[in-house]
């Protein structure tokens, strides 16, 4: 009998890629105790999922050497024009200029031994920081010199996913955790995605492997106890969710009789289910490649759909273990911290503030400057502090030369937030120590986008607030909002 054939669909003009793309996350954890992975053996181990159409391999500049096995495949020979291989660039925190950024995709070239990236994905550590942008708009810069043939993103919430859109970056895909375990993109992604266009590509369907036969019937195991960092972190996602373990035995057992009736795996039946969920372009499928290949496990994906009454029970045993959370990327920017070690202690030391704070004309005064060119020719500062009160000044949409946001009214107001907590953060505080916003909007009917925007991001802090219409000054300027924070004493 014939292998099934890979469902394939367009990401971007010119990149067309396998439904499942094989994930090599796993090649930093076989590194982990500092042997490296044999690459030439590694770049053979390729070949059986390229020959079965699995031609899409996704990876990162952190990947341990995932790159270079890339690199070794194409040294040696291989047939990389049936293949397609995405990377993602996760850069140091703080400023980036367009050199950093050129230099970062050089390198990924060096490794790869290619002149061209067939999907760079894109990390920000701070939404706060706006040097996020300053890389995306490098980044597409160096995609009009054909150095990249499409951007994406990775681990982005749905807001800031529309306000690269919005600003007119050309990301055409979101790279985020999603599983049974992790339902967060169906609330704000997938319906953005159905909207815009913008592809999911969803990792940790599997839940690190917690989604398989071998974990149902098992009793607990603690999160810092499980044998792999992958196992370490979808734990934590399961305490998380706040069902128990109860609950999630519930949902493997459910999982189990829909794979028996469909004569496929339970792990077939946990990634068909993402697979079908409104904007997903593909699901990524971890290999450790070299030492365990499921090729033919993973083509069981294409031979069998889910009907409707399965995916209700699969919806009801996942209902019973509760949500995560935030929104999808929340697990890298704040507690809690949903990684292998439980906090950021593998990925960074501390993210800097975005503006420095600057002594002010009076003693006990501290100010910090965003670098518009409003603030030199109205002579103000984007915030002060006076003892433990911020004040934060009528804030737009601008960064640099650019409108953020287009002329998308929620877009530039959740860019309005953010630079209101970078400079809230510069001074010493949190967006939670906000006790009052004002918010003016141009146009009357922009107040829904605008409110809802607002009531994304101040959910659960709910400071005081006003919001007017009022005439901005300015091109494009549809929101401006201002804040003041008191810091509470420690």
């Amino acid at each position: 009998m014939a292998s099934p054939s890979p469902e394939r669909i367009q990401l971007a003009q010119g990149l067309q890629i396998s439904r499942v793309l094989t994930g090599l996350w796993q090649i930093a954890d076989m590194e982990r105790d500092g042997g490296g992975v044999d690459l030439a053996a590694a770049a053979r181990a390729m070949e059986p999922y390229l020959d079965a159409g699995l031609t899409t391999f996704d990876m990162a500049d952190h990947y341990g050497s995932a790159e270079d096995i890339v690199g070794a495949h194409r040294s040696g020979g291989g047939e990389t024009t049936r293949g397609e291989f995405l990377t993602k660039w996760v850069p140091p925190v703080g400023a980036l200029r367009p050199e950093d950024v050129r230099g970062a995709v050089d390198t990924a070239l060096e490794r790869m031994r290619g002149d061209r990236i067939d999907l760079l994905q894109f990390h920000a550590w701070a939404y706060w920081d706006p040097s996020w942008l300053d890389a995306l708009f490098a980044l597409g810069a160096l995609r009009d010199e054909g150095l990249v043939g499409a951007l994406g993103l990775t681990n982005f919430d749905a807001a800031h996913c529309r306000v690269a859109l919005a600003s007119g970056i050309p990301v055409v895909s979101n790279q985020v955790c999603y599983s049974l375990l992790d339902r967060r993109p169906a609330q704000r992604l997938g319906p953005l995605c159905q909207d815009t266009g913008l592809h999911l590509l969803c990792y940790g369907t599997l839940a690190g492997g917690l989604l398989t036969e071998g974990w149902l019937g098992r009793d607990e195991v603690a999160a810092d106890d499980m044998p792999t960092w992958s196992l370490m972190k979808y734990k934590r996602f399961l305490d998380a969710a706040g069902g128990g373990w109860d609950a999630f035995q519930g949902l493997l057992q459910v999982l189990r009789d829909v794979a028996r009736a469909r004569g496929v795996s339970m792990a077939n039946v946990a990634s068909r289910y993402v697979l079908d969920q409104p904007g997903v372009a593909g699901v990524i499928v971890g290999a450790r490649l070299g030492a365990s290949e499921h090729v033919d496990e993973t083509l069981q994906l294409f031979t069998f759909e889910l009907s409707d009454e399965e995916r209700r029970a699969l919806d009801e045993a996942a209902d019973r273990i509760g949500r995560i959370p935030g929104d999808s990327g929340d697990e890298y920017r704040r507690p809690p911290f949903l990684t292998a070690a439980g906090d950021l202690s593998h990925h960074l030391d501390a993210l800097p503030a975005p503006y420095e704070p600057r002594a002010g004309t009076a003693s006990d005064r501290t100010h910090v400057l965003s670098g518009t060119v409003w603030e030199d020719i109205a002579g103000f500062s984007r915030a002060v502090r006076s003892g433990n009160t911020i004040r934060v000044s009528g804030t737009t949409a601008t960064h640099g030369e650019h409108l953020i946001g287009g002329d998308d009214p929620a877009a530039q107001a959740h860019f309005c937030i953010d630079k209101l907590e970078g400079a809230i953060r510069s001074l010493g505080g949190e967006l939670e120590h906000v006790v009052r916003t004002r918010v003016f909007v141009r146009d009357l009917e922009d107040w829904e986008p605008v409110a809802r925007a607002h009531g994304e991001r101040f959910a659960g802090i709910q400071p005081a607030n006003t919001l007017v219409q009022a005439g901005l000054v300015g091109d494009g300027y549809r929101v401006e909002m201002e804040a003041d924070a008191e810091i509470p004493d420690c």
